[in-house]
């Protein structure tokens, strides 16, 4: 029987980081701040306590690491080219993990190591082709089209949340306009959300209750007003769920997959988002396309990122691709 792996999910905040047998099932785990002002040497020191720490007396069955980082990876070496929350240029993950540990480490996109635990072991186990779509603080996804994980000539594939649904709309934090989670992330609904306050006081008084304040409005904020049925917060989630739609809309004529999953912090703070989406989606893709659609929310939340790495991990020393 194949050993164990290591799943961490390395982000801004956090370092979380799981001990995961080959059904998906965490056998330990483990989470710390990342404390990501610091330089990148102590937070990989920082990992690697991690792993040695809770996680030590039962990683010592582990055949393998994965780790998920946001931001975009060379695959090849496990380089970090670029990790704007970490602050991360061209740091050499892999190879420093893999000298410290002695164990094969497999660097991914954080979200794509989220999409390979929901694909294995969450909602979309025995699916072949599937989307993922991710909307927290930012918007990503992933795809999986005939049983493979679609990764693109330079490894970014399943930049979802950079889909274009207005041509020259609200900047985005990448250099174009109009992207999609320039309309649906934790961050646009934020910025939304108080940029209408701001002009309508008297309408988004709630809000301000919640929140203390127009510059404290967070989606969260908007979430629990949603749930008390304020207007405002109803016309914004509205809103969200149109262009939420349109980019799924985008997504299901371009890939046809047989299952969309839908997932992140957003989602959680408004499950109804999976339900209210569908309709649209259905009425404006191509019937053909819809016809073997199946929607989904994502089954793992916060251990997908974690049970993903370490099923990485596990195919790449077991020389499976998909």
């Amino acid at each position: 029987m194949a050993g164990p792996t290591i799943g961490v999910d390395l982000g801004g905040t956090k370092i979380a980081a799981a001990l995961v047998d080959e059904d998906g099932k965490i056998l330990a785990e483990q989470t710390l701040p990342t404390g990501a002002e610091r330089r990148a040497p102590r937070v990989i020191a920082d990992i690697v306590s991690c792993v040695r720490g809770q996680l030590g007396p039962h990683a010592r069955s582990a055949t393998a690491l994965g780790i998920g980082v946001a931001g975009q990876i060379d695959p090849a070496d496990g380089m970090v080219l670029d990790a704007p929350n970490l602050h991360w240029h061209d740091v050499p993950l892999g190879a420093e993990l893999s000298s410290t540990l002695g164990l094969p480490v497999l660097v991914t996109n954080d979200v794509r190591a989220a999409t390979w635990g929901e694909w294995l072991h969450g909602a979309g186990r025995g699916t072949q082709d599937l989307v993922t779509l991710f909307v927290g603080t930012g918007v990503g996804g992933g795809i999986v089209s005939g049983g493979r994980m679609l990764t693109g000539c330079t490894n970014t594939a399943g930049e979802i949340g950079h889909v274009t649904v207005v041509a020259d709309g609200r900047q985005c934090t990448c250099p174009n306009h109009g992207c999609l989670e320039a309309y649906v992330s934790g961050w646009a609904i934020a910025q939304q959300a108080s940029e209408t306050v701001r002009a309508d006081q008297t309408r988004g008084r709630r809000l301000v209750e919640l929140a203390g304040s127009i510059e404290a409005i967070t989606a969260k904020t908007v979430a629990q007003a949603f749930h008390e049925r304020d207007p405002l917060a109803e016309r914004l989630i509205g809103e969200v769920v149109r262009y939420l739609a349109a980019g799924i809309v985008t997504l299901v004529n371009a890939f046809n997959p047989g299952l969309l999953i839908l997932g992140g912090g957003v989602i959680e703070g408004i499950p109804a988002l999976a339900q209210m989406v569908e309709a649209p989606v259905r009425a404006r893709a191509l019937a053909a396309a819809t016809r073997r659609l199946q929607f989904a929310r994502a089954a793992l939340g916060k251990e997908a990122g974690v049970v993903g790495a370490a099923a990485v991990a596990r195919g790449a020393v077991a020389g499976i691709t998909r």
